[in-house]
């Protein structure tokens, strides 16, 4: 079998190395960032170190040809978004040399830019909330003073605002804050839109993944999100797998309607004002919660593989309801917010229940040790600082 080589060392990658690497498919790790820990799973057959591709993306190509003799036209799977939009952006070259598991920059750009995604969305009369994409701060203040608060500064390009800002979006209460955090993001040259915030809690999500082949999505798994850190404005820490059929219609419609192939997510949230779902965002790469399909039995990184590589025409036969996924460490980090907001019994009914970890696995248990050491050293870090400011 030729090799996949799996474009990103955190969390998403990790899902794809074990989706390949369980079913025997011979896996190389493509990591470039500190953190990254999936290079140390026991399926990884070789590792290549690249520059990051958000800072060198001519570099981080160039490292990709230069290893390409190494890997015999191997499968070239992006699981992050910046290595999504360097590989897509070079899919030509790239495609000289390895099957390519990325779509055409043209199509790319409709979901790794969420304000074309809007407005693809509002043409094909998909739900969605109410969004405003400023052009000048002039119409930013003119949107601010009928916007009903509190509201949301989103990044329309939301790896790079996460870079500058640590989060993905900013909540604000007033226009004064509205302005301020329009005017941080053009500081450091993003793109931003004004967005109506959907109330409701977390489990007011649900993600409809696909993997779509010809025009048609040939397998489709949903799942709802239990808890996301920090809540409301963070990625999910624990979904399940659960039918949600109201969404499946929306997802075939923005995916057809930006012409996508291959496997993507689509996150809705449901409007309590109106009962409602409607669209948050579209990830057109394997999401951070990947190994919960793979558990309920739909192996979407090995039908991605199996359809590209062997031409085999991907289907599924059935598909496990109620099992939960749970990033350990992020949803630890939210644990007294949501025990005090949801109770004891609530939090814990996850980790009671039929589950599969982000990260934490028994017969794959090195990358959870590398991330554990990462935590732990975070933490002395951040005493040593408090510390040292106390004794100043």
């Amino acid at each position: 079998m030729r090799p996949a080589l799996a474009v990103s060392g955190a969390t998403m990658g990790l899902g794809v190395i074990r989706g390949l690497g369980e079913a025997g498919v011979p896996v190389v790790s493509v990591h470039y960032a500190g953190t990254d820990m999936a290079h140390r799973s026991r399926y990884v057959r070789e590792r290549l170190v690249t520059p990051r591709p958000s800072e060198d993306e001519p570099g981080f190509v160039r490292a990709l040809l230069d290893a390409a003799p190494r890997f015999s036209r191997g499968l070239l799977m992006p699981a992050s978004d910046p290595a999504l939009v360097a590989v897509s952006r070079n899919r030509d070259v790239l495609a000289e040399r390895y099957v390519v598991a990325a779509p055409a920059w043209s199509v790319a750009a409709a979901f790794i830019d969420k304000s074309q995604t809007y407005a693809l969305a509002q043409d094909a009369g998909i739900p969605m909330p109410e969004t405003i994409v400023p052009a000048s701060r002039e119409e930013a203040e003119r949107s601010a003073t009928r916007m009903t608060y509190p509201c949301l500064i989103k990044p329309s390009v939301g790896h790079l605002y996460r870079t500058a800002f640590g989060r993905k979006m900013t909540l604000v209460d007033d226009t004064e804050a509205l302005l301020s955090a329009y005017d941080d993001a053009r500081a450091v040259g993003l793109e931003v839109m004004i967005q109506e915030l959907i109330p409701g809690p977390d489990d007011a999500g649900a993600n409809y993944n696909a993997y779509v082949a010809g025009g048609r999505p040939l397998v489709e798994f949903t799942a709802v999100k239990v808890r996301s850190e920090p809540t409301m404005l963070g990625s999910p820490c624990v979904v399940r797998s659960e039918a949600v059929d109201e969404i499946v219609g929306p997802g075939r419609a923005i995916l057809h309607a930006m012409g996508f192939e291959g496997f993507a997510c689509a996150e809705f949230k449901r409007d309590p004002r109106d009962g409602i779902w409607k669209l948050m965002e579209v990830n057109g790469r394997h999401n951070l919660s990947a190994m919960l399909a793979i558990r309920c039995g739909i192996n979407f990184p090995l039908l991605e593989y199996l359809h590209l590589m062997e031409g085999v025409e991907p289907s599924a036969s059935g598909c496990r309801r109620g099992v939960y996924w749970i990033d350990l460490v992020r949803d630890l980090r939210g644990a007294r917010d949501a025990v005090r907001r949801d109770g004891w019994g609530r939090f814990v009914r996850p980790y009671r229940g039929p589950r599969v970890f982000a990260v934490g696995a028994v017969r794959d248990p090195m990358p959870f040790i590398v991330q554990a050491a990462q935590v732990m050293r975070g933490a002395g870090t951040r005493v040593s600082t408090r510390v040292r400011r106390r004794r100043r």
